[in-house]
């Protein structure tokens, strides 16, 4: 009688000891362009990190297992160009920023790049209140001037452009600052991108350019064939003013030859940055994004880029493949700060993923000069999670459907979902 008794105690504990992961995704299309996995496979978690992904996992090996059949399983996508220092005194780009966690999670995105918001002078205020208060990773581009996009007049002060002060805080905050960020510069003088390489030297990490206004006396062409290194980006990729095309609609060859180079042409879609006339053709000619982003702030989510799964359907429509497009979602960001840490679903990375869907049915897509691109696929996001967490669902399938439970149902989940934890997850 007491073997039997110590056998009941013991069955428990046997149980809970087989249970190795926190949350398994089973039965999803996982693509993981850095691991070269494109198939149906099965995602475990445990402590916040990716603890196995084989074509076969027991739900049993679980604490909690959710369905996932029927959707693409990707790494969390990666922003590089957001604006997201909604906060301060004054508040920095006017109204124009938004707080991430408030447009991230419902669009599978993970981790965003601010693009130079703030400055040398202004980056403590936007770690202080945006970037250790968020969800979201928030990684930041640091601005060359000084007091970051405070207003319009502040990016055409050259006194403020200083390579030194802005590569000293870059090295102060090596694990949030991923490089410099040049912007809207309006002169005919090269002051700008100049001092942003400058201080990119300095810091030894890439830099992102804006070109501001177009002018004859700094083509575009010198720009990426010789004042950008390799491994600098250029952003807003399919700008009306980018000389892209010749009269018979071919990609003009310089393009091919900076990107050669090792030149990085990043979407930056905007309000004002994405045009169908030159992405669609160009796009037909191998000329694709190297990285796929948003330029998210007020004006952008409102009109035409809307989020960054609405850039990514414009992109499937224009005929890349899902895994493509992925990839210069996840991956290809992720290199292109130097954060490879990210962007992807091996072994002990952080457990950031976006479970999305794919619909079908006619729709339509929006460029900024207000014209219509008719699509058959659209990315939807049925599930986000970051660090571990599932930080948004849409349908509720990791819930139990509410007539099914008992009157003391728990209100959470708190091992697998972090209801009940701290909400800021390690980096």
């Amino acid at each position: 009688m007491k073997t039997l008794a110590l056998s009941l105690l013991l069955i428990p504990a046997i149980s809970f000891a087989q249970v190795t992961y926190d949350l398994l995704l089973k039965g999803g299309h996982v693509i993981d362009p850095k691991n070269h996995l494109n198939a149906v496979h099965d995602v475990a978690i445990a402590q916040g990190r990716i603890a196995a992904v084989a074509a076969e996992i027991p739900a049993s090996k679980a604490y909690k297992t959710v369905n996932v059949a029927g959707f693409y399983v990707t790494p969390g996508l990666v922003d590089i160009h957001t604006h997201v220092f909604a906060c301060c005194h004054p508040p920095q780009q006017g109204a124009l920023s938004v707080y991430p966690d408030s447009h991230t999670f419902r669009s599978g995105v993970t981790t965003v790049v601010d693009a130079g918001t703030s400055g040398w002078r202004t980056f403590p205020d936007f770690k202080r209140d945006v970037i250790d208060r968020s969800e979201t990773r928030v990684l930041a581009l640091l601005n060359i001037v000084g007091h970051g996009m405070k207003d319009e007049p502040g990016q055409q002060n050259v006194a403020e452009m200083d390579p030194k002060a802005a590569a000293e805080m870059v090295k102060l905050h090596r694990d949030t600052i991923v490089g410099i960020k040049t912007a809207h510069y309006e002169g005919p003088e090269w002051v700008a991108v100049e001092r942003a390489v400058e201080a990119g030297k300095l810091a030894d990490v890439p830099v992102m350019v804006d070109f501001g206004k177009f002018r004859p006396e700094r083509p575009f062409q010198e720009l990426v064939l010789d004042k950008l290194r390799p491994g600098d980006i250029y952003t807003h990729f399919y700008l009306v003013d980018v000389p892209m095309l010749d009269e018979q609609g071919r990609v003009l060859p310089y393009l091919f030859a900076a990107r050669k180079r090792g030149i990085i042409f990043d979407v930056g879609h905007g309000q004002g940055s994405f045009l169908f006339r030159q992405a669609v053709p160009a796009v037909r000619q191998g000329m694709t994004p190297d990285s796929i982003s948003t330029d998210l702030h007020t004006g952008s989510m409102n009109a035409g880029m809307k989020d960054m799964l609405n850039v990514m359907s414009k992109f499937v429509n224009m005929g890349m493949t899902v895994e493509d497009v992925v990839l210069r979602s996840t991956w290809n960001p992720a290199r292109e700060i130097r954060r490879e840490d990210l962007g992807h679903l091996s072994v002990g990375a952080p457990a950031d993923l976006a479970v999305l869907r794919m619909e079908e049915g006619a729709f339509g897509f929006v460029d900024v000069f207000k014209t219509r691109m008719n699509g058959t696929e659209r990315l939807a996001c049925e599930m986000t999670v970051r660090g571990g967490k599932v930080v948004y669902e849409m349908n509720g399938i990791t819930r139990e459907p509410w007539d099914k439970l008992g009157k003391y149902a728990s209100q959470g989940d708190e091992r697998w979902d972090g209801s009940h934890e701290d909400p800021k997850p390690k980096p």
